[in-house]
């Protein structure tokens, strides 16, 4: 038995070929938008449908094995890395999106400043920059500006 069919099961889930495509899709291409995921999965399996991979994407989300992310004015993304409380930076051209590891031991994000009562568990913080690609591109101006610019 796969780790995937092992994961499926474990949340009773029935072990089908378009959630094991997915899951796969999801370990090797982290990050990635729906279309993304549709566009990996059809080019192994051209028969399963649009709405197929909708459906298996909405139930490994609901039961934990997949986690969907959103940033500000982007698409939502998905990402199998899933039970451990870690954050993404994002790149504010290209829309890149990596990992970051939450703070070892104390863990500010989980300290608000006020809690209202609620006991906090888990914390999502969106880091933005600019990533490398983007930054080595980016000509470098150091020269002050022509008078009369603002």
């Amino acid at each position: 038995m796969s780790d995937f069919e092992a994961q499926l099961r474990a949340v009773s889930l029935r072990v089908t070929r378009p959630r094991l495509a997915v899951l796969s899709a999801l370990r090797d291409h982290p990050h990635v938008d729906t279309e993304t995921v549709i566009d990996l999965v059809r080019a192994e399996h051209p028969t399963v449908s649009h709405q197929t991979i909708y459906d298996v994407l909405r139930a490994l989300t609901d039961t934990g094995l997949v986690r969907r992310i959103q940033p500000a004015g982007a698409n939502a993304r998905y990402e199998s890395r899933v039970g451990d409380n870690h954050h993404h930076v994002v790149c504010r051209s290209c829309g890149a999106i990596a990992d970051v590891d939450c703070a070892v031991g104390h863990t500010p994000c989980l300290t608000a400043a006020d809690d209202h009562g609620f006991v906090i568990d888990q914390a999502e913080v969106v880091y933005w920059g600019t990533c490398p690609d983007c930054a080595a591109e980016r000509p470098r101006n150091d020269s002050p500006l022509p008078e009369g610019s603002k």
